[in-house]
């Protein structure tokens, strides 16, 4: 039976993986864009999701725990990155926000998911004070996505 400590633990670095996604999409849709507004906004979410994920490490050690680097090393997309680099071929910016709000929503999805576990208190601040980033990130995708600049033409 696990503690609670490696319950939270475990919840960390599953959310540390979720970052890491974030990190490696948003990098990879950056280093492709070709409009320098989009490129400056994924390398900015990239760099925030970097941050994000050190600060959950960080918050993982504290706990006594060892902070999982599959997810960092692995260079593999997970939970709605999947198809990011097929977006990105398709030289459409409006793919590829499309790609990005997807990966945002399989995000909000896994915080969501850790909020409504026993967290204690210094984690819960972390998380939800993450969560309110990811939030905003997703919106502003969502609304670049649908703003007449990068529709589909």
């Amino acid at each position: 039976m696990k503690t609670e400590h490696e319950k939270t633990i475990s919840i960390l670095n599953d959310l540390v993986e979720t970052c890491n996604d974030g990190h490696h999409g948003f990098r990879t849709a950056g280093e492709d864009a070709e409009d320098q507004e989009l490129r400056n906004l994924f390398e900015q979410f990239a760099a925030e999701r970097q941050r994000f994920t050190g600060e959950l490490q960080n918050r993982i050690r504290s706990l006594g725990g060892d902070p999982d680097q599959h997810g960092s090393v692995s260079g593999t997309l997970h939970r709605g990155w999947i198809d990011i680099k097929s977006a990105i071929a398709s030289n459409e910016p409006h793919s590829v926000l499309a790609e990005c709000e997807r990966g945002e929503d399989a995000a909000l999805k896994a915080y969501r998911e850790a909020l409504k576990k026993d967290l204690d208190l210094a984690t819960r601040d972390i998380v939800s004070r993450q969560l309110t980033a990811i939030q905003a990130a997703h919106d502003r995708v969502k609304q670049l996505r649908d703003s007449s600049k990068y529709a589909t033409r």
